[in-house]
């Protein structure tokens, strides 16, 4: 007996397709994982800084990969009262939780948990019609810019 009959054979096809709407959730859940641990570092008094990798030619035209430092900005901020305001952002656009509103107010403390829960609400798709129209106004402005180069 040869060692391909041992085996199951099937006809099968691969697909190369993602999913927009789980494209949209996984980058939104990775951006809200790098907030909670901000808020963690500076609750504990620390810094945290994302790396990432970039790609440097030097002089003699060999590319090596670097770890360079990531910007990034915090989603929440402190208001009046020792309250804490938070604001999910979509390429650099908050999005509207409901109708007219963009942040959720916390205290300091509840900071990190507040921020998990909307990591869960993103998880279960609860802001997908809201990352479209942020996805669909970002897409626009880029097209209108190749319009102009």
């Amino acid at each position: 007996m040869s060692t391909l009959a041992s085996l199951k054979l099937v006809a099968a096809k691969q697909t190369r397709v993602v999913d927009p709407i789980q494209l949209r959730r996984t980058k939104l859940i990775t951006a809200l994982e790098e907030q909670i641990a901000l808020a963690k570092a500076r609750q504990a008094g620390t810094d945290y800084t994302p790396m990432r990798s970039r790609r440097v030619k030097d002089a003699d035209g060999n590319v090596s990969v670097v770890q360079q430092p990531k910007r990034l900005k915090a989603w929440f901020w402190a208001v009046d009262g020792g309250k804490v305001c938070v604001a999910v952002r979509y390429g650099n656009k908050p999005i509207e939780l409901t109708k007219g509103k963009t942040a959720v107010e916390t205290t300091a403390g509840e900071l990190v948990g507040t921020l998990g829960k909307l990591r869960d609400a993103v998880a279960a798709g609860e802001l997908d019609a809201e990352m479209e129209s942020a996805s669909a106004s970002v897409s626009r402005k880029f097209n209108k810019l190749r319009g102009q180069i």
